[in-house]
């Protein structure tokens, strides 16, 4: 059984980007000049851990605007371990932490090849599609239940 959850060292970190680099550098092509930013280091990063406790997915969530708002990016499940519910789990986890941390709305860019994955956790689409990185993007945004 996988886990997941917020990273708990600079190490799981680490990883954390080495399954960034493996899927968005070198599966989709992303330069790694724009892959790492300034947001990294103040971001929540978040892993999923495998059964063997090895990272295999990650997604980051930071605060942005306007207040009451997070943005949630960097979501990335390695190839070999996709297909076993880990992308849903990894948003679960965000969506969790962004609640307890007094988010009241989720936004985020998603490639449009998984917008449906993101429409199906409740994420509405908000505006025109849009380049990132050379790939096709569309922002979309949820409202988070205070239940």
């Amino acid at each position: 059984m996988a886990q997941v959850r917020p990273t708990r060292s600079p190490g799981e970190r680490e990883d954390a980007f080495r399954v960034r680099h493996a899927v968005f550098c070198e599966e989709q092509r992303v330069p790694v000049d724009l892959e790492r930013d300034e947001l990294d280091d103040t971001a929540t990063h978040f892993v999923a851990l495998d059964d063997r406790g090895v990272v295999v997915g990650t997604a980051r969530l930071h605060p942005y605007r306007p207040a009451g708002t997070g943005k949630v990016g960097r979501v990335a499940v390695l190839a070999a371990a996709r297909g076993r519910g880990l992308g849903r789990a990894l948003m679960g986890a965000v969506e969790e932490e962004a609640a307890r941390g007094g988010f009241v709305e989720l936004v985020l860019d998603a490639q449009v090849q998984v917008r449906e994955f993101y429409r199906d956790l409740g994420y509405v689409a908000r505006g025109e599609e849009f380049q990132d990185a050379g790939i096709p993007h569309v922002r979309m945004g949820k409202r988070l239940d205070r239940g």
